[in-house]
């Protein structure tokens, strides 16, 4: 039967926000917006991170990197539930769930990766800084962030082969806005609770493993900044901290929430709910947490905005 099952079941129906058919055309329209807001808040923090001289170290190139995920990220997603909403086809074929799942898994294991490499950059920064330039030059940070999204890769393809291996049973109604593992385990075959184990497993792991991280980290920088002498060097470093802290409350919050705690059959709506924040939400609110909290980042913005508009104008 699981077998029959298995083979019967060639395409997903992703239910999204069909129960609430008389808004279709005004969520397609917020979330549009929220997306193009997404390319050009991120894509200016690339570009001016890239840009401007004073912006060439190790703290702004990773956070060029995470604006470049944010976009990635939400592009995985969003573009799929915008055409949904217009068409109001809703279906999408197993392998395309598959590839959705894989990409959304990876990328989104590489943020809690880079978020950690984030929090250690500030360590050294404030804790050690005779040490900066040593521990942070170029080469290691080039190799962090590559061994994020190798580790990323790796860990989490296996996941997304193994969900795909489940037998699925019955309904392929997916009580969600994209192809995520909590609600695919949900249809699988066979003792359910047995099947979310490595779900549960995987996000303890490459999930609460940086976040744990990053909370140690930021324990030694306040305790090191607390003992500073001075007030105005105390408030400097937790700005260029706070910024950081307020992006990994939001994006491990609602994750957390959404992959390790008990779910009831009536949470689906709760999940979408949850999951908006770390996919649309968070990569929505990079931009303007890290411009409008950071006074390099604006210098550069005023500087480089008027270049461009001048180039743009001759």
């Amino acid at each position: 039967m699981a077998g029959e099952n298995l083979t019967g079941i060639k395409e997903f129906i992703l239910l999204g926000f069909s129960d609430v058919p008389n808004l279709q055309g005004l969520l397609f329209g917020i979330f549009i917006i929220i997306y193009v807001s997404i390319l050009t808040g991120n894509g200016l923090i690339i570009v001016v991170t890239k840009c401007d001289p004073a912006l060439q170290t190790p703290m702004y190139f990773f956070l060029g990197n995470f604006s470049f995920l944010e976009i990635c990220y939400t592009s995985v997603t969003l573009p799929r539930m915008l055409a949904d909403l217009w068409t109001q086809r809703r279906i999408i074929s197993l392998s395309m769930c598959a590839v959705q799942l894989g990409f959304f898994l990876i990328i989104g294991c590489t943020e809690c990766f880079l978020l950690a490499v984030m929090a250690y950059d500030r360590y050294v920064a404030i804790c050690r800084p005779l040490y900066y330039p040593l521990i942070m030059n170029y080469k290691m940070c080039v190799q962090l962030v590559i061994g994020s999204w190798t580790s990323a890769i790796l860990l989490e393809a296996g996941l997304t082969y193994e969900i795909f291996s489940l037998p699925f049973c019955g309904s392929n109604k997916l009580n969600h806005i994209f192809c995520d593992a909590p609600p695919l385990v949900k249809l699988t075959c066979g003792d359910n609770p047995f099947n979310e184990f490595p779900v549960y497993v995987n996000a303890l792991l490459f999930g609460m493993f940086p976040f744990l991280l990053i909370l140690v980290s930021y324990i030694k920088i306040i305790t090191t900044i607390l003992k500073l002498p001075s007030a105005t060097g105390r408030s400097k470093a937790f700005s260029t901290c706070s910024s950081h802290l307020i992006v990994v409350g939001l994006f491990f919050g609602s994750a957390i929430i959404t992959y390790l705690l008990p779910k009831s059959k009536e949470s689906g709506r709760t999940d979408k709910v949850l999951s908006l924040f770390y996919t649309t939400l968070t990569p929505l609110f990079n931009p303007l947490i890290y411009s409008l909290r950071n006074k390099d980042v604006i210098v550069a913005m005023k500087k480089l905005l008027p270049e461009w508009l001048d180039s743009s104008c001759k």
